[in-house]
């Protein structure tokens, strides 16, 4: 078959628009609330998928047998994702999150119950029946039973990646941004030596090398975001670490090779919403990987598909072909 998998996290998201985010024990006012779908498993997925309709897009993942489950399965049948490597469980519901958006701004909160995802691990993964050529999993560190330690490997999610390339296929990850630095790093360092791609945020770039992103004006520190990329081969990516930020994304190949591309220059009312951005950069970026386009013609693809997402208040609603994705990137150009 080949194509694409994407494996981790499906959440279902009960979006609610507010008109700001209140202080403890105030009150905010919601103007509207949705039901999406959400996850790696399902963001990334989507907008590979919406790239290119003919691609084989293939989500990985476990559910819970109640009705989120089975609505996330009909929404991603409904986008042309293979649903036959999703597995159901009694153990847990499927998970799901409360996300409160600012109206205004976009910016999000999520109260999350992780459900079917904490069970998730290799178990529920037919490695004989994997037959894709690129495998995302996310989120390193969301998915507590492949973030368990593992005697030889560190983890049982680099145990997964090691007999995943043991295939012959390529590896990317994607990981979740978390409170603890340390924890961040134990639970993800053993698994970057078997990751030939990973694709993270500047917050999550910066926590797992121990370098902070930003001056104490808030501003990108561009020389920083090199040496995140840089530490990160170090620490044993094997292709290419990639970066993004609401600002711009970067890349480090194996070579040294290091690159940025700015975002777009967005109008001002174009933001609905920006859930599920991060991914739609992530699918953009893997999507460039899987076509064996140059690097910064992925972080161009990667930030025009983020581009296209943030015109919707869910997470799969605004994305965009590949044609369609390179025309926003004409129309708006990068920020300066």
């Amino acid at each position: 078959m080949g194509g694409i998998g994407i494996a981790g996290t499906l959440v279902v998201d009960n979006i609610k628009m507010i008109d700001g985010y209140p202080e403890k024990g105030m009150l905010a006012n919601i103007s509207s609330v949705s039901r999406g779908i959400g996850g790696c498993a399902a963001n990334t997925a989507c907008g590979v998928k919406a790239l290119d309709p003919s691609l084989t897009v293939r989500s990985i993942s476990l559910v819970g047998d109640d009705d989120n489950g089975a609505f996330i399965k009909r929404r991603l049948s409904e986008y042309g994702i293979d649903i036959t490597a999703i597995r159901t469980t009694d153990k847990a519901v499927t998970s799901f999150s409360d996300v409160m958006t600012v109206q205004s701004t976009g910016e999000r909160t999520f109260f999350n119950d992780r459900g079917a995802c904490r069970l998730f691990s290799p178990e529920y993964v037919d490695l004989n029946r994997l037959d894709v050529d690129l495998l995302l999993i996310g989120y390193g560190g969301l998915l507590d039973s492949m973030d368990l330690p593992d005697d030889e490997y560190g983890t049982v999610m680099a145990r997964f990646f090691h007999d995943v390339q043991a295939k012959g296929i390529l590896t990317a990850m994607d990981v979740a941004s978390m409170r603890d630095a340390k924890l961040m790093q134990r639970l993800v360092i053993p698994s970057l030596k078997y990751t030939d791609y990973l694709i993270v945020n500047e917050t999550e770039g910066g926590m797992i090398t121990d370098t902070e992103p930003r001056k104490e004006d808030g501003s990108l520190d561009r020389d920083a975001l090199e040496q995140i990329c840089r530490k990160l081969m170090e620490l044993g990516v094997r292709k290419c670490a990639v970066v993004h930020a609401p600002e711009l994304g970067c890349a480090m190949d194996a070579e040294g090779n290091y690159c940025e591309e700015s975002s777009l220059n967005l109008p001002k009312g174009y933001i609905v919403g920006a859930v599920g951005a991060g991914d739609a950069f992530c699918a953009g970026v893997l999507y460039s990987i899987y076509k064996k386009l140059p690097i910064r013609e992925a972080l161009r693809i990667g930030a025009a598909s983020a581009a296209a997402n943030l015109s919707a208040e869910d997470s799969v609603s605004g994305l965009r072909s590949e044609a369609e994705v390179r025309r926003l990137y004409e129309m708006y150009g990068a920020a300066e």
